[in-house]
């Protein structure tokens, strides 16, 4: 099993920028890949972008492409989400997620189900 806890939610202006981190414990040698998803109250949880935990394969959802970037270092165990240029539409609880798989086909990896390890979620509003 894998412990995920995320850090660096925040309040902050449309056109600003924030930095959230996701620790990883536990049997992170299992860890193929991971994802940061988020949630909006009534809405279903979506995907935002992936990174292969081993190589250099990312995966973006495109209305953050060109504004948030996704990143790791493996020897920390963590997993990073750089977001410029936020904007109010982008307010929602950010989770991260560890999966054992990694695919190219970002359909696949965009699927919760394929998600065994999740974190608490980290609050992210952007106010106009």
């Amino acid at each position: 099993q894998v412990q995920l806890v995320e850090s660096g939610g925040g309040l902050v202006q449309a056109g600003g920028s924030l930095r959230l981190a996701c620790a990883a414990s536990g049997r992170t040698s299992a860890v193929g890949a991971m994802a940061w998803f988020r949630q909006v109250p009534g809405q279903e949880r979506e995907f935002v972008a992936a990174i292969m935990w081993n190589g250099g394969s990312i995966h973006y959802t495109d209305s953050v492409k060109g504004r948030f970037t996704v990143s790791r270092d493996n020897t920390k165990n963590t997993m990073f989400l750089q977001m410029n240029s936020l904007k109010p539409e982008d307010t929602a609880t950010y989770y991260c997620a560890a999966s054992r798989t990694w695919q190219q086909d970002m359909a696949f990896m965009m699927v919760r189900q394929i998600y065994g390890s999740w974190g608490q979620g980290t609050q992210v509003t952007v106010s106009s």
